[in-house]
Order: structure tokens, then C-alpha cells, then sequence
């Protein structure tokens, strides 16, 4: 892959063999980033686990400290009561069945998270397979299907964001931006990895955090030693 002479420079400043301890690569993650917009800084963590079992499945949620640096759009699927609290939280869009062919014909995908009460999921199971895909169906142990639609709002716009195992047993999340700096960085990093170690599947053997690498958006990885997270 040809990489760019930015990239190139940031990577200098990287050594590839060496495990960095935290606060380190939290340093290294913002001198790595070049660009001219201000960064994600993402986490990256490998776990000895298979995803192909469900008693192996790392899933949940978790609210940053700091946030994410981004602004969350909510869509909340409430009736009555809920969906009066759901608005009063903040919610960017509350609604019901009306909203199905909305995002079923006219392909409309103007939030960034969805929450239901549990008598709005056989409503809202309709949208399985568009919102499935994008990572958007709501989820109890995600604590985005709840009669607490207020809390749901607030902690997604506070900056929960949810962890989940891919097919190749690694946790891809992103944890803030460049610009929250070393100190606000790491709290996030503590906070999201701690989480991660705390769902550790009872099924799971051996080794549980395999690897773990931190990067900005367009910077090099930066490996993090886990011999603290066994």
C-alpha cells in the first residue's frame, strides 16, 4: 500500500516492536496525527475469545468520560408517556410505526442511534435488516432497549458508546478525539478497556486480551502493552 508522506513521518516517530505503556501511546496518538481535521483516536483491542460461540460473544456498553467529541442524533421509537420523556431528554427524532416506511423506502438514516422500549421491538424488529447491518438495532445489554428512555438519551449524548466483538474476535471503538488531549485520552482508554476486561466471558480460556493498538484517524498504529488487563 502506498502511503503518504504525512503518514510516512508519523510513523518514524512509532516503534512497531515495542509495547507502549498507556499514557505513552496516548502522547504518541496525538504527535502521530497530521491531519488537517481534528482526529478520531481509535482502539483497536484483539481478544482470545471466538466469536463463533455464543458463550464467547463480548458484548455491551459504556459511557466515556469525556465523550466521544462527537454530537450523537438520537431516534428513540416510543409511544405515550416514553415518548414525551424521550423528546424532553433530547432525543433528535421520537416516533413509531409512522417511521417504518420512512427508513424502509425513502432510506433514511439521519441519526446515529436508535432506542426502543421493549413494546416498540416488535415494531421496531421489522427494521432488522437495514439496521442490523449498520450496527443500529437496539440491544438490552447495549442499554438502548429500555422503559428508561430519558437515561438511554442521555447517556448516548453524553458519549455511551457500544463495544462488540467482530468476526475476527477483535473491539473496534472510538474513544475521543486528538484534540481532548493526553489526560482526557487515557481516562477514556481506562474507562472503555476496563469495561472490555469486566465482560470477560466465563467460557473464555487462556489469554483474554491478546492485543490492543490505538491510532488517529489517519496515523499509524500504536501497539499498548496488556500485561495489566489479564
Amino acid at each position: 500500500m502506498k502511503r503518504g508522506k504525512k503518514y510516512i513521518e508519523s510513523e518514524k516517530l512509532v516503534d512497531s516492536a515495542k509495547l507502549y505503556e498507556s499514557a505513552d501511546a496516548m502522547d504518541l496518538v496525538i504527535k502521530t496525527a497530521k491531519a488537517k481535521f481534528d482526529e478520531t483516536v481509535e482502539l483497536h483491542v484483539k481478544l482470545g475469545v471466538d466469536s463463533r460461540h455464543a458463550d464467547q460473544q463480548v458484548r455491551g456498553a459504556v459511557v466515556l468520560p469525556h465523550g466521544t467529541g462527537k454530537s450523537v442524533r438520537v431516534l428513540v421509537f416510543a409511544k405515550g408517556d416514553k415518548a414525551d420523556e424521550a423528546t424532553a431528554a433530547g432525543a433528535d427524532y421520537v416516533g413509531a410505526e409512522e417511521l417504518i416506511p420512512k427508513i424502509q423506502n425513502e432510506n433514511w438514516f439521519e441519526f446515529d442511534a436508535v432506542v426502543a422500549t421493549p413494546d416498540m421491538m416488535g415494531v421496531v424488529g421489522r427494521l432488522g435488516r437495514v439496521l442490523g447491518p449498520k450496527g443500529l438495532m437496539p440491544n438490552p445489554k447495549a442499554g438502548t432497549v429500555t422503559m428508561d428512555v430519558a437515561k438511554a438519551v442521555a447517556d448516548l449524548k453524553a458519549g455511551k458508546i457500544e463495544y462488540r466483538l467482530d468476526k475476527t474476535n477483535i473491539i473496534h471503538c472510538p474513544m475521543g478525539k486528538v484534540s481532548f488531549g493526553k489526560e482526557k485520552l487515557c481516562d477514556n482508554f481506562d474507562t472503555l478497556i476496563g469495561a472490555i476486561v469486566k465482560a470477560r466471558p466465563s467460557a473464555a480460556k487462556g489469554q483474554y486480551v491478546k492485543s490492543c493498538v490505538v491510532s488517529s484517524t489517519m496515523g499509524p498504529g500504536i501497539k499498548i502493552s496488556t500485561s495489566k488487563y489479564q
